[in-house]
């Protein structure tokens, strides 16, 4: 394999084009020449050490042989397996992603309310390919290289659309599934319009079925909210040491849009998240939180920007991390307030907890604020636990390991508690005290049933 790993990409696009545009829609192929020059430019996927890329080697993690479905051969996937979990039911409306192919489960088919659309891409470039066409690609068209990458080599996605007006107020769900035999690539795109005064939540999951062979997912997804939509999208990832992951998140606020971002990582191998947030018109807010539980040689990797361009707008980010072992990961927040922005909030927080002496953390928060009367901070800590705390704990009988597990849970409080929908709330905090209480079960290995069903 030729040792510069972006290569094997253009070449594969090149040798493969008539096939994988025969099997896309026209929006995705008018996407593709833009995304392939952008890349030979580019030359390289980035590197450790190279800027916004501290501590990842985007480079390294692209670098094996994935294959890459080509020819959309349906993917083997237990679905039921995805969908049993030993804690507090979460009913929604749920579509399965299968590799990077969408399938919808009979529930959603029947109970999708009028207004809300939740389908393939390439059905929606069919049915409404107006809608695709004016708005997929549009953020993420100068995105870094790993995002040019997905853009060139995706032959489908998701469209979430909700119409104006409409309050969806049942959550909607996608489950992101590996469980391929050899090792695989998933190239996902995931498109959300909310028109005005809409408002929707939206539930996320990763996870690999399969722990003895490699993965890769690479997923762009494009967030639109026009005035007055509010939208909660909440990600949650529980995959495999040998399971990859490039994801970059991009969202358009527009006058009094609201949007709640939340993004946990409790399994993986090597993580990259990626968000670039603008808030465009007067009364945007943006509300981003995350959370990170990292052991053996796990690695994640939050990089935010978050862009004032209209005056009276709030932001705020609020990410943790619990580390441990050999576990490393990485942060970096940037808030810019352009000319014209007053009235700003921006607020930025990063908080991190070094369980092992192993463990390594690089932080970089930012602030870049090009005009007066705004309200802005930002701060970072990492260190231990509370020694005093601890000892204090113990003195009233409670175990060592039970002692740091409620700390550890207690020093994520606030994280969860940005989570508004109630039963995910109580979903996530009984997921991240299973996780810290050393319980690496996925979702497919216990033998509960979820109330969710393929019926």
């Amino acid at each position: 394999m030729n040792s510069n790993s972006l290569t094997q990409y253009l070449d594969l696009y090149a040798h493969h084009r008539e096939a994988i545009d025969a099997r896309a829609p026209e929006a995705f192929n008018r996407l593709r020449p833009a995304a392939s020059e952008a890349l030979r430019r580019a030359a390289r996927l980035p590197r450790k050490g190279d800027e916004g890329y501290a501590r990842t080697d985007m480079a390294a993690m692209f670098a094996p042989d994935f294959g890459i479905n080509i020819m959309r051969v349906p993917a083997p996937v237990d679905v039921a397996a995805s969908l049993r979990c030993d804690v507090p039911n979460i009913s929604t409306l749920m579509g399965v992603v299968a590799g990077d192919e969408f399938r919808p489960t009979a529930t959603l088919q029947r109970n999708l309310p009028d207004g809300v659309r939740l389908m393939s891409l390439a059905e929606a470039a069919r049915r409404e390919p107006q809608l695709v066409e004016a708005y997929l690609g549009r953020l993420s068209a100068d995105g870094d290289a790993p995002v040019q990458l997905n853009t060139l080599l995706a032959q489908d996605g998701v469209l979430l659309h909700v119409a104006a007006g409409v309050q969806c107020d049942k959550p909607l769900q996608l489950i992101n599934i590996f469980n391929a035999g050899v090792p695989s690539m998933a190239v996902r795109r995931v498109l959300v319009v909310l028109e005005r005064g809409a408002s929707a939540s939206l539930l996320v999951c990763d996870h690999s079925q399969r722990s003895d062979v490699d993965y890769l997912a690479s997923e762009v997804t494009e967030i639109f909210l026009a005035p007055g939509a509010a939208l909660d999208y909440c990600h949650l990832e529980e995959s495999t040491p040998r399971t990859a992951r490039s994801a970059a998140l991009f969202a358009a606020l527009d006058a009094d849009s609201r949007l709640g971002l939340n993004g946990t990582t409790l399994t993986c191998g090597a993580t990259r998240n990626s968000y670039a947030i603008h808030l465009y018109a007067p009364g945007a807010e943006a509300r981003v939180a995350g959370m990170v539980i990292g052991s053996d040689a796990q690695h994640t990797d939050n990089d935010i920007l978050v862009c004032h361009h209209a005056p009276r707008c709030h932001s705020s980010q609020l990410f943790k991390y619990i580390l441990d072992d050999d576990a490393s990961g990485a942060f970096r927040g940037l808030i810019r307030v352009d000319h014209g922005a007053a009235f700003t909030g921006a607020y930025q927080t990063n908080r991190n907890l070094l369980a092992s002496t192993r463990a390594t953390m690089h932080t970089e928060p930012q602030l870049e604020i090009y005009c007066d009367e705004v309200k802005c901070g930002h701060g970072a800590t990492t260190g231990q636990l509370d020694p005093q705390a601890l000892f204090y704990m113990r003195t009233r009988g409670i175990p060592e390991a039970e002692a740091r597990m409620m700390l550890m849970q207690a020093f994520m409080a606030d994280v969860i508690d940005t989570v508004t929908l109630p039963t995910l709330h109580d979903r996530l905090r009984m997921l991240v005290e299973r996780r810290l209480s050393g319980d690496r079960r996925g979702c497919g290995d216990c033998a509960a049933a979820c109330t969710n069903s393929l019926q």
